[in-house]
């Protein structure tokens, strides 16, 4: 195996990042091969976008692969984790950063079916070839992480719900992870700026995001949050950590503010 630098601190591991075609996983797992890393692209429909980012990071010195997907079909995660390890040897770190919920046409349950049970199975196909000293990263929303305390809008609370659902289903997995010497990290950001996400909310609640900027200071672009999730892959921090990237502080203050009269 290939010994780490501090410019390549991932040399001679395996990543696999969840919807990583587009957006924050893109730019994540182009990150994590510039860090040395080999890298699975994953993707759920469209195979020119994934193969495009694996064009990318192979034309800068990586080495990747694209795999499709569902998250949703136990059978066909399962086929792309041993993808990895066919390809690479093994699993060292897995971002769970693939979500969604907004669809109006994939079922009432889709946003728990997708935020919930499919991270939760994508935890353990992953971790079952995972090696020891393996990292999770799992990406969220301050809009979830802190939905019990801080009310979202409308059209984003079915999927904030979920989310949180989704990140407490992880957590409850640390003790089994700990015993295969598998750290588990959460990284939780506001509205990030150029998203899917993020646009439909704006269009939905027009205003939200300039709302959002005003009560953050700064929102996060997309570049800008990636890096963040990419530097928890190799973070020292303890299991269980919760990095909250971008406007935390105003989330913080509503979560403590205590509630009724």
């Amino acid at each position: 195996m290939t010994d780490s630098t501090p410019d390549q601190p991932l040399a001679g591991k395996n990543a696999v990042v969840t919807g990583s075609s587009r957006g924050v996983g893109a730019d994540t797992v182009k990150l994590l091969a510039a860090q040395g890393a080999n890298v699975l692209v994953n993707y759920r429909q469209k195979a020119p976008r994934a193969n495009k980012v694996v064009k990318e990071i192979e034309e800068a010195g990586g080495r990747a692969i694209a795999v499709g997907a569902d998250l949703t079909d136990p059978a066909s995660v399962r086929e792309m984790m041993q993808a990895a390890v066919d390809a690479f040897g093994g699993i060292d770190v897995l971002v769970l950063n693939a979500s969604g919920g907004m669809e109006s046409d994939l079922g009432e349950d889709y946003a728990m079916r997708l935020n919930r049970d499919a991270q939760l199975d994508a935890l353990r196909a992953g971790t079952d070839l995972m090696r020891e000293g393996g990292r999770v990263v799992f990406v969220t929303s301050h809009q979830a992480h802190f939905i019990r305390e801080v009310e979202t809008m409308p059209q984003y609370e079915q999927v904030a719900r979920s989310k949180r659902a989704g990140e407490d289903a992880l957590v409850e997995q640390i003790p089994a992870l700990t015993e295969k010497g598998i750290s588990f990290v959460v990284v939780s950001g506001d509205m990030i700026e150029g998203t899917v996400t993020a646009t439909l909310l704006n269009r939905a609640q027009p205003g939200a995001l300039e709302a959002r900027r005003e009560a953050a200071g700064k929102l996060y672009s997309v570049a800008e949050f990636a890096a963040e999730v990419a530097k928890m892959a190799t973070a020292d921090v303890p299991t269980g950590h919760v990095e909250l990237v971008g406007g935390a502080d105003d989330f913080l203050a509503q979560a403590e503010e205590p509630s009724g009269e």
